[in-house]
C-alpha cells in the first residue's frame, strides 16, 4: 500500500442512495483507501453486502437526517486520518484520479483545501470566486496543475486536516446546499489556501445521490431542494454581508416566487407550483429567522 494513500479516507453521507449509483462511486475508488459511508437514516439496506464486496468500506448510520454539512462533521469525527477527501455518492473518480492525488498528501504544499474539475463540459463551475476582483495572492508553490481560487464545489473536496482546530469543519445551521461556500468564505477571511487541481478529475453524475434519484420521491426532492436552497442561500448573505443586505436581496425574490407559486398553481402545473411554493417558503423561514428543519419524511 502507498504510504501517501495510507494519510486518506474517503467520506461519502448517502441518504437512502440509489445502490448502482454508489457502487459505481465505490468502484472509482483505488482498493487501498480507507472509505467511510455515514448514511443518513437508522438503517443502510444491505450493508453487509457493500462491507464485504469493498473491504476497504466501513458503514455508520448517523441515526437520522443530518444534511450534508452534518453528515460530514459526523464522518470527519470517525477519521483518524490526516486528510479527508469528501465525495458525493454520484460522483466517479477519473482512472487517474488516485495516482495524481499522492503528490498533494505529501505534506509540503500548505493547502487546507483542494477542489476537483468535471470531465465535461459542465454549466456548473467547479471553483471561481466570491466576487469579479480576483484576489491577488502571493503563492510560493511550483506545481501548475494548481489554481488558486476562493471556492470550490462540495461535491468532491480534499481537505487537509491540519489546517483545521477541530473536525467540525461545517456549518451545522445548513442542512442543504451552500455549506461548503461558507466553509470557504471562512478560510478567505482567514488567509488560508484554497486551490483547484486540474488533475483531479470526476465525473459528476448530479442529483442522484439520495432518495431523489428514485423518479416516485421527485416531488418531495423538489419541495426538499427549493426550500432549503433558498434558506441556505439568505441564511449565508446574512452571516457574511448582514441582516439588511441579505433582507434587500431576499426581499426582490419573494415576491415573484409568491406569483409564480398562484400561476401555476392556477395552471395546475403541480411540479412548478411545488418549486415556488417552496423557495417562497425557505426564504420566508430564513428571512424571520426560523431554523432550517423543513424535512421530507417516508
Amino acid at each position: 500500500m502507498d504510504d501517501n494513500l495510507s494519510d486518506l479516507t474517503v467520506i461519502i453521507v448517502t441518504f437512502k442512495t440509489d445502490r448502482t449509483i454508489l457502487k459505481k462511486c465505490l468502484s472509482s475508488i483505488n482498493n487501498n483507501v480507507k472509505i467511510v459511508i455515514i448514511e443518513n437514516s437508522k438503517e443502510f439496506i444491505n450493508k453487509e453486502e457493500i462491507e464485504k464486496e469493498y473491504n476497504n468500506v466501513k458503514i455508520i448510520c448517523s441515526g437520522s437526517n443530518l444534511g450534508m454539512g452534518s453528515g460530514n462533521n459526523f464522518g470527519l469525527k470517525k477519521t483518524f486520518t490526516k486528510y479527508v477527501l469528501i465525495l458525493n455518492p454520484d460522483i466517479i473518480c477519473d482512472n487517474s484520479f488516485f495516482s495524481n492525488i499522492q503528490k498533494y498528501l505529501k505534506g509540503n504544499i500548505d493547502f487546507s483545501i483542494i477542489g476537483t474539475q468535471y470531465n465535461d463540459n459542465s454549466v456548473y463551475k467547479p471553483a471561481g470566486f466570491f466576487s469579479s476582483k480576483k484576489k491577488n495572492k502571493e503563492i510560493d508553490f511550483n506545481i501548475q496543475e494548481l489554481t488558486p481560487v476562493e471556492w470550490v464545489v462540495g461535491c468532491s473536496f480534499l481537505i487537509n486536516l491540519k489546517n483545521f482546530e477541530n473536525k467540525e469543519i461545517f456549518d451545522e445551521n445548513f442542512f442543504l446546499f451552500f455549506e461548503e461556500f461558507d466553509l470557504c468564505r471562512r478560510l478567505n477571511n482567514n488567509n488560508k489556501l484554497i486551490f483547484s487541481s486540474s488533475k483531479l478529475i470526476v465525473n459528476h453524475l448530479g442529483f442522484k445521490g439520495s432518495f431523489a434519484f428514485d423518479k416516485k420521491h421527485m416531488l418531495e426532492a423538489i419541495k426538499l431542494r427549493n426550500w432549503h436552497y433558498l434558506w441556505s442561500q439568505f441564511y449565508f448573505n446574512k452571516k457574511h454581508d448582514g441582516y439588511f443586505l441579505a433582507y434587500w436581496k431576499g426581499f426582490f425574490k419573494i415576491i415573484p416566487f409568491f406569483l409564480k407559486f398562484i400561476y401555476f398553481a392556477f395552471v395546475n402545473n403541480d411540479l412548478e407550483k411545488n418549486k415556488y411554493k417552496y423557495r417562497f417558503l425557505g426564504l420566508l423561514n430564513s428571512m424571520l429567522l426560523k431554523k432550517s428543519k423543513f424535512r421530507i419524511d417516508f
